[in-house]
C-alpha cells in the first residue's frame, strides 16, 4: 500500500492560466487536494503523476522530452488544459509541436481554458486511481 503520491508539473509553453488554477486547487483546502494524499515534488524521478500544461512549443519540446525520460516507468500522465490536449488556439502556429499525445501516452485529460479547480481535483482523483491500479497490477 502506498501512503503518498508525488505530483510533478511541467509547463511546456502555457499562458500560466492552468498553472494558477492548479496552484489554487492545491492550496485552497475546500477543493480537497490534501485528502488525496498527494505531495507536490520538484524532482521528476520521484513523480508518480506528471501534469503537463501548455501547447508544447518548439522551444519547450526538448526539455519536455528529457524530463519525461527521467520519470519512473510506472507513472500517470495528465494533460491539463486544452493546450496540451489539442494545441489550443495556438495549434496552427509554426512554433507549436503539440498536442502532448504525440510524445507520450496521456492517461488523463483535464479540459478547460483554464480548467476549474474542481475539474482539476476530479482529474487528479482519476489519476491517483489509475496510478494505484498500475502499482497494484
Amino acid at each position: 500500500m502506498v501512503d503518498n503520491i508525488n505530483v510533478y508539473r511541467i509547463n511546456a509553453g502555457s499562458c500560466n492560466g492552468c498553472d494558477v488554477e492548479l496552484l489554487a486547487s492545491i492550496l485552497v483546502p475546500k477543493f480537497g487536494f490534501d485528502t488525496l494524499h498527494c505531495t507536490y515534488t520538484n524532482n521528476p524521478e520521484e513523480a508518480n503523476i506528471v501534469i503537463v500544461t501548455g501547447s508544447i512549443t518548439t522551444r519547450s519540446k526538448p526539455f519536455l522530452e528529457a524530463t519525461l525520460k527521467r520519470l519512473p516507468d510506472e507513472k500517470v500522465v495528465v494533460a491539463m488544459g486544452i493546450c496540451p490536449i489539442t494545441g489550443g488556439v495556438f495549434r496552427d502556429s509554426y512554433s507549436i509541436e503539440g498536442p502532448l499525445d504525440r510524445f507520450v501516452n496521456v492517461d488523463v485529460n483535464i479540459a478547460g481554458c483554464p480548467p476549474s479547480p474542481q475539474s482539476i481535483v476530479d482529474g487528479l482523483i482519476q489519476a491517483c486511481a489509475l496510478w494505484k491500479e498500475k502499482v497494484n497490477a
